[in-house]
């Protein structure tokens, strides 16, 4: 096999999100395949979630005590709002506007059923332009956020919107829209199929895709190098997620037509993949990737 690889040394730079969220790291998937219209949706999608937490996981979550900087970073708001009952009814501002296809309904509290969002599959995304985009996660000014549940398959994203109001992140709307009305909606649509054939996966890659990953033989450095076509299988990343999907939004803008970077980070695992695709003669293309 043709492969040659030089080190770089350098630390993991995963931050741990503390043991709230590690009760959550195995758990199974949302089991929600079924996409009703409206305020039925949102009700229901939370319910389905929720049935997987035992009560003494709750317990444990609920009687955890908030930290004092929970507002500052939507990272760390999102995370208590997720792994929180109390917290979550507390912080959606009651009606919630549910807007769909021009109208709007409104769901009162009695409809809304805790939901752990993403906690369940142990990973989020993050779609960006490019790498540096990553940083809005850190900044502390932000004031709006977005997590999107996107549905591959069925040509939907529920978008749940959060703002800062008087310095708390509270859920204030949630929008329905067909995935092609999305800003990066063609690259979801070739995404999709790279994720789920593998014939056309090997057909999307760049000639030579560069990789970063961890030095299996030594701690705290990575191995980075160039692999063909043929020597994907054997290298490719850990996890390539497909179908439903949350992905988070920072306020990162998405106007780079010709390159997408998606980023799959784990929820208290270490998992970080980065895969940057670039369009080529209007064919998308992996060109490099990292662990």
């Amino acid at each position: 096999m043709k492969f040659k690889c030089w080190k770089k040394n350098g630390a993991s730079a995963w931050l741990a999100v503390g043991m709230l969220l590690m009760l959550y790291a195995g758990g199974v998937g949302c089991s929600d395949k079924k996409t009703p219209t409206a305020e039925e949706d949102v009700a229901a999608d939370s319910l389905t979630t929720d049935s997987l937490a035992t009560d003494s996981i709750e317990d444990i979550v609920e009687d955890a005590p908030l930290p004092k900087a929970v507002d500052e970073l939507f990272d760390d708001f999102f995370f208590n709002f997720a792994g929180n009952r109390h917290m979550q009814m507390s912080r959606i501002q009651f009606p919630l506007p549910i807007h769909e296809d021009g109208a709007t309904t409104m769901l009162d509290r009695k409809q809304w059923k805790y939901s752990h969002f993403f906690m369940a599959e142990g990973f989020y995304t993050l779609l960006l332009d490019d790498e540096e985009q990553d940083s809005l996660s850190k900044n502390s000014t932000l004031n709006h956020a977005e997590v999107e549940k996107l549905y591959m398959n069925e040509n939907l994203v529920k978008q749940y919107v959060f703002d800062r109001i008087e310095g708390e992140w509270r859920l204030t709307s949630v929008e329905r829209k067909r995935l092609s009305e999305h800003p990066c909606g063609s690259f979801l649509n070739f995404y999709q199929h790279f994720a789920t054939d593998t014939a056309f996966q090997t057909q999307s890659l760049n000639e030579f895709v560069l990789m970063t990953v961890p030095d299996s033989d030594e701690e705290f450095s990575d191995v980075t190098g160039a692999i063909t076509r043929e020597q994907w299988p054997f290298f490719k990343p850990t996890l390539i997620p497909d179908n439903i999907i949350y992905n988070v939004n920072y306020g990162q803008v998405l106007t780079d037509e010709n390159q997408k970077v998606m980023v799959v980070r784990g929820v208290a695992n270490g998992l970080n993949v980065s895969m940057t695709f670039k369009r080529k003669n209007d064919q998308w293309k992996l060109v490099k990737f990292s662990e």
